[in-house]
């Protein structure tokens, strides 16, 4: 395997389609990768590049430690794991945003500007999947706040007494209607980012370099 050899992770799921036509019109056509759901590496025809399927959130631990030169991958999942990666392009698609939500029936008061008072919520706790999110968060507002990690229904936490609030991805707010809940406050917009090895970066620039100019010309 040459120097020039480069191994893309990509995401597995709704991210994958519009990973592999950026791709293709970027002149590395993977569309095939699209046909069969079980193969997980592909090698590109005529073409020094692996493309390897992978789920969202390992991506940045696969191009950290080098098992994939680059990788596109959701910022929300970069903010989250904090991991040493380079990030290069900001790639416009898989849009969604982190929100504060509670239930309708204990919204704080509001302010003389029209926001929710989130000081009322120090020391209080929010059930998320994205811990590292949420207390980046409160903490930049000076807030203690407790994040409690679940790995699915957290709209429930508030219900039970788990938590005061919740801190997750919203699209529609449909599910946040259907549990009672409001947002309260934004958090942070995210979309994927094409992001490098630092080594690769450095050893194969002309190479990557030259991929990252040629998507953020396309999107």
């Amino acid at each position: 395997m040459s120097s020039k050899f480069l191994t893309i992770a990509l995401p597995k799921g709704k991210l994958l389609i519009d990973s592999a036509e950026l791709l293709t019109k970027a002149g590395l056509d993977c569309m095939f990768v699209l046909e069969d759901s079980r193969k997980l590496t592909f090698d590109l025809p005529g073409k020094e590049v692996k493309i390897i399927i992978c789920r969202p959130t390992d991506i940045p631990t696969y191009v950290e430690y080098g098992a994939a030169d680059i990788g596109f991958v959701g910022k929300d999942t970069l903010i989250e794991q904090n991991q040493d990666v380079a990030e290069l392009v900001d790639l416009k698609f898989g849009y969604c945003r982190f929100v504060v939500a509670m239930p309708e029936d204990s919204q704080p008061p509001r302010l003389d500007n029209g926001e929710y008072d989130l000081s009322v919520l120090n020391h209080k706790r929010a059930a998320t999947k994205f811990p590292r999110v949420a207390q980046l968060f409160f903490s930049e507002r000076g807030m203690q706040v407790t994040p409690i990690k679940l790995h699915g229904n957290i709209e429930i936490a508030p219900q039970v007494g788990l938590a005061e609030m919740i801190v997750d991805i919203v699209s529609t707010g449909k599910t946040l209607k259907q549990n009672k809940l409001v947002e309260i406050a934004p958090i942070l917009e995210a979309t994927t980012r094409m992001i490098a090895n630092r080594v690769s970066y450095r050893i194969k620039y002309e190479d990557i370099q030259g991929l990252a100019e040629k998507l953020r010309v396309l999107v």
